[in-house]
Protein backbone atom coordinates (compact mmCIF):
# COMPACT_ATOMS: atom_id res chain seq x y z
CA UNK A 1 0.00 0.00 0.00
CA UNK A 2 1.33 3.37 -1.03
CA UNK A 3 1.32 6.09 1.50
CA UNK A 4 -1.43 8.30 1.43
CA UNK A 5 0.63 11.58 0.63
CA UNK A 6 2.54 9.72 -1.90
CA UNK A 7 3.40 12.64 -4.26
CA UNK A 8 1.05 15.40 -2.99
CA UNK A 9 4.45 17.74 -2.14
CA UNK A 10 7.03 18.74 -4.53
CA UNK A 11 10.40 20.32 -4.34
CA UNK A 12 9.86 23.24 -6.97
CA UNK A 13 13.15 25.12 -6.37
CA UNK A 14 17.03 24.79 -5.21
CA UNK A 15 19.54 26.89 -4.32
CA UNK A 16 23.56 26.82 -3.93
CA UNK A 17 25.67 29.20 -2.19
CA UNK A 18 29.42 28.98 -3.25
CA UNK A 19 31.03 26.41 -2.32
CA UNK A 20 34.42 27.25 -0.30
CA UNK A 21 37.16 25.96 1.98
CA UNK A 22 38.41 28.74 4.18
CA UNK A 23 36.81 31.85 4.10
CA UNK A 24 36.68 34.93 6.06
CA UNK A 25 32.85 35.46 4.78
CA UNK A 26 30.02 34.83 7.36
CA UNK A 27 27.71 31.70 6.91
CA UNK A 28 25.26 33.82 7.42
CA UNK A 29 25.78 35.22 3.70
CA UNK A 30 26.07 32.21 2.35
CA UNK A 31 22.36 31.06 3.77
CA UNK A 32 20.64 33.94 2.02
CA UNK A 33 22.50 34.10 -1.04
CA UNK A 34 21.36 29.80 -1.37
CA UNK A 35 17.74 31.08 0.08
CA UNK A 36 17.71 33.56 -2.89
CA UNK A 37 18.77 31.25 -5.36
CA UNK A 38 16.12 28.63 -4.36
CA UNK A 39 13.10 31.49 -4.28
CA UNK A 40 14.50 33.11 -7.82
CA UNK A 41 14.23 29.45 -9.11
CA UNK A 42 11.08 28.14 -8.12
CA UNK A 43 9.95 31.61 -9.29
CA UNK A 44 8.47 33.29 -6.48
CA UNK A 45 9.63 36.18 -4.07
CA UNK A 46 11.86 35.29 -0.78
CA UNK A 47 8.64 36.83 0.90
CA UNK A 48 6.40 34.65 -0.05
CA UNK A 49 8.21 32.24 2.08
CA UNK A 50 6.03 31.19 5.56
CA UNK A 51 7.73 27.69 6.88
CA UNK A 52 11.43 27.05 7.36
CA UNK A 53 13.19 24.05 8.90
CA UNK A 54 16.65 22.80 9.01
CA UNK A 55 19.38 20.35 10.41
CA UNK A 56 21.24 23.12 12.19
CA UNK A 57 24.19 21.25 14.20
CA UNK A 58 27.55 22.48 13.79
CA UNK A 59 29.62 19.63 11.73
CA UNK A 60 32.67 19.81 14.44
CA UNK A 61 33.73 19.27 17.93
CA UNK A 62 34.54 22.32 19.69
CA UNK A 63 31.86 24.50 17.42
CA UNK A 64 30.90 28.08 19.41
CA UNK A 65 27.45 27.57 17.98
CA UNK A 66 26.99 31.57 17.03
CA UNK A 67 24.01 31.62 14.63
CA UNK A 68 25.45 33.61 11.55
CA UNK A 69 28.82 32.34 11.98
CA UNK A 70 29.13 28.46 12.44
CA UNK A 71 25.45 27.55 12.82
CA UNK A 72 22.25 28.77 11.03
CA UNK A 73 19.15 28.29 12.63
CA UNK A 74 15.16 28.99 12.50
CA UNK A 75 15.69 32.20 14.25
CA UNK A 76 18.40 33.62 11.83
CA UNK A 77 16.37 33.75 8.90
CA UNK A 78 13.12 34.80 11.64
CA UNK A 79 15.25 37.91 12.95
CA UNK A 80 16.52 38.65 9.76
CA UNK A 81 13.35 40.76 8.00
CA UNK A 82 13.86 39.00 4.72
CA UNK A 83 10.74 36.37 5.35
CA UNK A 84 8.62 38.78 7.48
CA UNK A 85 5.08 36.26 6.96
CA UNK A 86 6.63 32.91 8.29
CA UNK A 87 3.50 31.11 9.99
CA UNK A 88 5.17 27.72 11.11
CA UNK A 89 9.18 26.57 11.80
CA UNK A 90 10.71 23.66 12.51
CA UNK A 91 14.48 23.15 14.17
CA UNK A 92 15.47 19.24 13.69
CA UNK A 93 17.83 17.78 16.75
CA UNK A 94 18.57 14.38 14.85
CA UNK A 95 18.51 12.93 11.44
CA UNK A 96 20.43 15.11 9.40
CA UNK A 97 18.29 17.45 6.56
CA UNK A 98 15.86 14.47 5.82
CA UNK A 99 14.16 15.13 9.20
CA UNK A 100 13.78 18.40 8.28
CA UNK A 101 12.34 17.45 4.95
CA UNK A 102 9.98 15.51 6.58
CA UNK A 103 8.94 18.30 8.63
CA UNK A 104 8.36 20.99 6.29
CA UNK A 105 6.50 17.71 4.23
CA UNK A 106 4.03 17.42 7.20
CA UNK A 107 3.52 21.17 7.91
CA UNK A 108 2.55 21.70 3.95
CA UNK A 109 0.00 18.71 4.22
CA UNK A 110 -1.69 20.28 7.35
CA UNK A 111 -1.89 23.88 6.09
CA UNK A 112 1.08 25.17 8.45
CA UNK A 113 2.46 26.95 5.67
CA UNK A 114 2.67 27.53 1.60
CA UNK A 115 6.20 27.33 0.90
CA UNK A 116 8.65 25.71 3.25
CA UNK A 117 12.81 27.09 3.19
CA UNK A 118 14.74 24.50 4.30
CA UNK A 119 18.35 24.41 4.23
CA UNK A 120 21.75 22.74 4.95
CA UNK A 121 24.64 25.33 6.01
CA UNK A 122 28.09 23.81 6.83
CA UNK A 123 30.97 25.64 8.15
CA UNK A 124 34.50 24.66 7.95
CA UNK A 125 36.74 26.45 10.59
CA UNK A 126 40.13 27.00 10.60
CA UNK A 127 42.94 24.78 11.01
CA UNK A 128 42.46 21.35 11.92
CA UNK A 129 39.82 19.48 13.29
CA UNK A 130 38.20 15.96 14.24
CA UNK A 131 41.10 14.83 16.30
CA UNK A 132 41.00 13.80 19.96
CA UNK A 133 43.04 16.57 22.49
CA UNK A 134 43.31 14.88 25.44
CA UNK A 135 44.58 11.71 26.81
CA UNK A 136 42.08 11.27 28.91
CA UNK A 137 38.92 9.72 28.19
CA UNK A 138 35.86 8.17 30.45
CA UNK A 139 32.83 6.41 30.07
CA UNK A 140 32.32 4.00 26.59
CA UNK A 141 35.73 6.24 25.30
CA UNK A 142 37.81 4.28 28.31
CA UNK A 143 37.73 1.19 25.81
CA UNK A 144 38.90 2.70 22.00
CA UNK A 145 40.48 6.17 23.02
CA UNK A 146 43.63 4.89 24.43
CA UNK A 147 43.79 3.04 21.45
CA UNK A 148 43.22 6.50 19.03
CA UNK A 149 39.67 5.25 18.31
CA UNK A 150 38.45 8.75 18.90
CA UNK A 151 36.04 9.48 16.31
CA UNK A 152 33.56 8.85 13.45
CA UNK A 153 36.48 8.24 10.63
CA UNK A 154 38.38 5.32 12.92
CA UNK A 155 34.33 3.72 13.62
CA UNK A 156 33.53 3.73 10.18
CA UNK A 157 37.59 2.19 9.44
CA UNK A 158 37.11 -0.52 12.05
CA UNK A 159 33.63 -1.48 10.05
CA UNK A 160 34.71 -1.36 6.90
CA UNK A 161 37.91 -3.30 7.86
CA UNK A 162 35.55 -6.04 8.95
CA UNK A 163 33.34 -5.75 5.88
CA UNK A 164 36.71 -6.45 3.81
CA UNK A 165 37.27 -9.37 5.96
CA UNK A 166 34.28 -10.99 6.03
CA UNK A 167 33.13 -10.70 2.11
CA UNK A 168 36.94 -10.75 0.40
CA UNK A 169 37.88 -8.13 -1.59
CA UNK A 170 40.69 -5.36 -0.90
CA UNK A 171 40.50 -1.94 -0.20
CA UNK A 172 41.94 -0.55 -3.63
CA UNK A 173 38.30 -1.43 -5.10
CA UNK A 174 37.08 1.68 -3.33
CA UNK A 175 38.14 3.64 -6.14
CA UNK A 176 35.61 2.67 -8.82
CA UNK A 177 33.12 4.24 -6.69
CA UNK A 178 35.56 7.47 -5.49
CA UNK A 179 36.78 7.94 -8.85
CA UNK A 180 33.71 7.66 -10.40
CA UNK A 181 31.73 10.10 -7.83
CA UNK A 182 35.47 12.75 -8.93
CA UNK A 183 33.99 11.77 -12.65
CA UNK A 184 30.62 13.43 -11.83
CA UNK A 185 32.01 16.33 -9.59
CA UNK A 186 33.72 17.06 -12.84
CA UNK A 187 30.60 17.81 -14.65
CA UNK A 188 28.93 20.14 -11.67
CA UNK A 189 29.73 23.48 -11.37
CA UNK A 190 28.49 23.24 -7.53
CA UNK A 191 31.12 20.53 -6.85
CA UNK A 192 34.11 22.19 -4.64
CA UNK A 193 35.95 19.65 -6.96
CA UNK A 194 34.52 20.37 -10.58
CA UNK A 195 38.00 21.91 -11.95
CA UNK A 196 39.59 18.90 -10.47
CA UNK A 197 40.31 15.08 -12.23
CA UNK A 198 41.11 12.22 -10.23
CA UNK A 199 43.01 9.02 -11.34
CA UNK A 200 42.84 5.88 -10.05
CA UNK A 201 46.48 5.73 -9.16
CA UNK A 202 45.63 9.21 -7.83
CA UNK A 203 43.19 7.32 -5.38
CA UNK A 204 45.85 4.86 -4.57
CA UNK A 205 48.42 6.93 -3.45
CA UNK A 206 46.62 8.94 -1.06
CA UNK A 207 47.93 8.89 2.06
CA UNK A 208 45.98 6.77 4.37
CA UNK A 209 43.63 8.37 7.23
CA UNK A 210 43.01 5.10 8.68
CA UNK A 211 43.36 2.34 7.36
CA UNK A 212 42.20 0.99 5.27
CA UNK A 213 40.67 4.46 4.83
CA UNK A 214 42.62 6.75 2.54
CA UNK A 215 42.32 10.61 2.29
CA UNK A 216 39.56 10.50 -0.52
CA UNK A 217 37.41 8.29 1.02
CA UNK A 218 36.60 10.78 3.42
CA UNK A 219 34.14 13.48 2.41
CA UNK A 220 35.74 17.34 1.90
CA UNK A 221 35.14 19.54 4.83
CA UNK A 222 33.26 22.62 2.77
CA UNK A 223 31.69 26.35 4.03
CA UNK A 224 28.67 26.49 1.92
CA UNK A 225 24.91 26.25 2.48
CA UNK A 226 22.45 24.39 -0.11
CA UNK A 227 18.54 25.25 0.42
CA UNK A 228 15.38 23.58 -1.44
CA UNK A 229 11.62 25.30 -1.54
CA UNK A 230 8.91 22.43 -0.95
CA UNK A 231 5.33 23.31 -1.90
CA UNK A 232 2.59 21.41 -2.48
CA UNK A 233 2.50 19.62 -6.40
CA UNK A 234 -0.62 21.18 -7.16
CA UNK A 235 0.86 24.78 -6.44
CA UNK A 236 4.05 24.17 -7.99
CA UNK A 237 2.91 22.98 -11.04
CA UNK A 238 1.80 26.87 -11.59
CA UNK A 239 5.67 27.93 -11.20
CA UNK A 240 8.87 28.45 -12.71
CA UNK A 241 10.45 24.95 -13.53
CA UNK A 242 9.07 20.82 -13.19
CA UNK A 243 7.84 19.62 -9.63
CA UNK A 244 10.35 17.27 -8.61
CA UNK A 245 7.52 14.46 -6.28
CA UNK A 246 8.40 13.62 -2.93
CA UNK A 247 6.81 9.77 -3.46
CA UNK A 248 8.19 8.90 -0.75
CA UNK A 249 10.34 10.17 2.89
CA UNK A 250 11.22 8.51 6.13
CA UNK A 251 13.45 8.45 9.14
CA UNK A 252 15.69 5.84 10.58
CA UNK A 253 14.23 4.83 13.50
CA UNK A 254 15.67 1.76 14.85
CA UNK A 255 17.64 0.54 17.68
CA UNK A 256 20.91 1.45 17.90
CA UNK A 257 23.82 -0.36 19.72
CA UNK A 258 25.90 1.84 22.18
CA UNK A 259 28.84 4.20 20.46
CA UNK A 260 31.60 1.86 21.44
CA UNK A 261 29.75 -0.59 18.87
CA UNK A 262 30.13 0.56 15.98
CA UNK A 263 30.32 -2.64 13.31
CA UNK A 264 29.47 -3.24 9.92
CA UNK A 265 26.51 -5.19 10.72
CA UNK A 266 25.33 -2.54 11.99
CA UNK A 267 24.55 -0.49 9.50
CA UNK A 268 23.18 -2.51 7.11
CA UNK A 269 20.02 -4.29 9.62
CA UNK A 270 19.75 -0.36 10.63
CA UNK A 271 19.33 1.02 6.91
CA UNK A 272 17.00 -1.71 6.06
CA UNK A 273 13.42 -1.16 7.48
CA UNK A 274 14.17 2.32 6.40
CA UNK A 275 14.54 1.12 2.80
CA UNK A 276 11.75 -1.22 2.95
CA UNK A 277 9.59 1.47 4.08
CA UNK A 278 10.77 3.86 1.36
CA UNK A 279 9.82 1.48 -1.53
CA UNK A 280 6.69 0.11 0.34
CA UNK A 281 5.12 3.93 0.31
CA UNK A 282 6.48 5.05 -2.83
CA UNK A 283 4.84 1.89 -4.65
CA UNK A 284 8.60 0.92 -6.94
CA UNK A 285 11.16 -1.42 -5.65
CA UNK A 286 15.09 -0.90 -6.23
CA UNK A 287 14.33 -2.41 -9.62
CA UNK A 288 12.32 0.93 -10.80
CA UNK A 289 15.05 3.16 -9.42
CA UNK A 290 16.70 5.00 -12.42
CA UNK A 291 19.77 6.96 -9.90
CA UNK A 292 20.56 6.74 -6.09
CA UNK A 293 22.06 9.27 -4.23
CA UNK A 294 23.61 7.14 -1.89
CA UNK A 295 25.21 8.96 1.60
CA UNK A 296 29.47 9.21 1.32
CA UNK A 297 30.49 11.14 4.78
CA UNK A 298 32.66 7.99 4.05
CA UNK A 299 33.13 5.76 0.94
CA UNK A 300 31.54 2.60 2.66
CA UNK A 301 28.24 3.82 3.47
CA UNK A 302 27.77 3.75 0.11
CA UNK A 303 28.39 0.06 0.16
CA UNK A 304 25.85 -0.25 2.90
CA UNK A 305 23.19 1.74 1.72
CA UNK A 306 23.41 -0.51 -1.55
CA UNK A 307 23.05 -3.28 0.30
CA UNK A 308 20.32 -2.37 2.87
CA UNK A 309 18.02 -1.49 -0.01
CA UNK A 310 18.69 -4.34 -2.03
CA UNK A 311 20.40 -3.16 -5.41
CA UNK A 312 22.35 -6.16 -4.47
CA UNK A 313 22.47 -8.89 -2.09
CA UNK A 314 24.72 -8.73 1.49
CA UNK A 315 28.85 -8.95 0.60
CA UNK A 316 28.34 -7.91 -2.96
CA UNK A 317 28.33 -4.09 -3.47
CA UNK A 318 32.24 -3.50 -4.08
CA UNK A 319 31.78 -5.92 -7.02
CA UNK A 320 28.67 -4.10 -7.62
CA UNK A 321 30.52 -0.19 -8.27
CA UNK A 322 33.07 -2.59 -10.40
CA UNK A 323 33.01 -1.31 -14.12
CA UNK A 324 30.58 0.58 -15.74
CA UNK A 325 27.72 -0.42 -13.25
CA UNK A 326 27.24 2.89 -11.63
CA UNK A 327 28.34 5.46 -13.96
CA UNK A 328 25.77 8.30 -15.86
CA UNK A 329 25.34 5.41 -18.95
CA UNK A 330 25.06 1.95 -15.90
CA UNK A 331 22.75 0.17 -14.78
CA UNK A 332 22.45 2.33 -11.33
CA UNK A 333 23.99 5.64 -11.81
CA UNK A 334 25.19 6.38 -8.34
CA UNK A 335 25.57 9.98 -6.59
CA UNK A 336 26.07 11.40 -10.66
CA UNK A 337 26.88 15.29 -8.78
CA UNK A 338 29.83 13.70 -7.13
CA UNK A 339 28.69 13.02 -3.55
CA UNK A 340 30.06 14.17 -0.62
CA UNK A 341 33.29 13.11 -1.26
CA UNK A 342 33.82 15.07 -4.20
CA UNK A 343 30.87 17.96 -4.21
CA UNK A 344 31.71 18.30 -0.44
CA UNK A 345 30.28 17.73 2.85
CA UNK A 346 26.60 18.96 2.62
CA UNK A 347 24.71 16.74 4.48
CA UNK A 348 23.01 14.90 2.46
CA UNK A 349 21.42 18.33 1.01
CA UNK A 350 23.84 17.95 -2.48
CA UNK A 351 22.17 14.25 -2.60
CA UNK A 352 18.36 15.63 -2.39
CA UNK A 353 19.33 18.87 -4.99
CA UNK A 354 20.75 16.17 -7.62
CA UNK A 355 17.75 13.87 -7.35
CA UNK A 356 15.41 17.34 -8.01
CA UNK A 357 17.66 18.10 -10.77
CA UNK A 358 17.45 14.40 -12.87
CA UNK A 359 13.83 13.59 -12.09
CA UNK A 360 13.24 17.15 -14.04
CA UNK A 361 15.89 17.11 -16.44
CA UNK A 362 18.15 19.81 -15.44
CA UNK A 363 21.03 18.19 -14.38
CA UNK A 364 23.37 18.99 -18.19
CA UNK A 365 25.81 17.21 -18.71
CA UNK A 366 25.33 14.73 -16.06
CA UNK A 367 21.80 13.77 -17.22
CA UNK A 368 20.89 10.21 -17.25
CA UNK A 369 18.54 9.43 -19.53
CA UNK A 370 14.69 8.51 -18.61
CA UNK A 371 15.38 9.34 -14.61
CA UNK A 372 11.94 8.96 -13.68
CA UNK A 373 12.57 8.06 -10.11
CA UNK A 374 15.83 8.68 -7.63
CA UNK A 375 16.20 7.47 -4.23
CA UNK A 376 18.30 9.78 -1.67
CA UNK A 377 19.90 8.40 1.59
CA UNK A 378 21.08 10.40 4.21
CA UNK A 379 23.32 9.49 7.05
CA UNK A 380 25.10 6.95 7.78
CA UNK A 381 22.70 3.74 7.66
CA UNK A 382 23.47 3.46 11.43
CA UNK A 383 22.93 6.93 12.57
CA UNK A 384 19.85 8.69 12.68
CA UNK A 385 19.16 9.81 8.51
CA UNK A 386 16.63 8.93 6.61
CA UNK A 387 15.54 8.90 2.71
CA UNK A 388 13.34 9.50 0.15
CA UNK A 389 11.76 9.04 -2.89
CA UNK A 390 11.52 11.56 -5.96
CA UNK A 391 9.65 11.07 -9.07
CA UNK A 392 9.31 12.90 -12.60
CA UNK A 393 5.87 14.84 -12.67
CA UNK A 394 3.48 13.02 -15.16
Amino acid sequence: MTWEHSCKVAIAGVGFSNIERRTSTPLGSFAIDSARAAAQDAGIELSSIDGLATYPAAPFAGARNQDGRDVITPEFFLSSGLLPDVTWYSQAGAGLVATAMRDAVNALIAGACTYALVWRAMYAPPGVYGRARTRSFGGDEQFSGPWGVTGPVQWHALAYRRYLEQYGGDAESMAALVVNSRRNANLNDHAYFSDKEMSLDDYASARMISDPLRLFDCDVPVTACVAVILTTTERARHLRNPPALLASIGQQTVTNPPAVRYVVDDHIESGAPLCRQLWRDAGVGPSEIDAAQLYDGFSPSALYWLEAAGFCGRGEALDFVQGDTITLSGRLPVNTFGGSLSQGRLHGMGHIVEAVLQVTDRARRRQVDGADAVCVFDGSPMLRGGGMVIVRDR
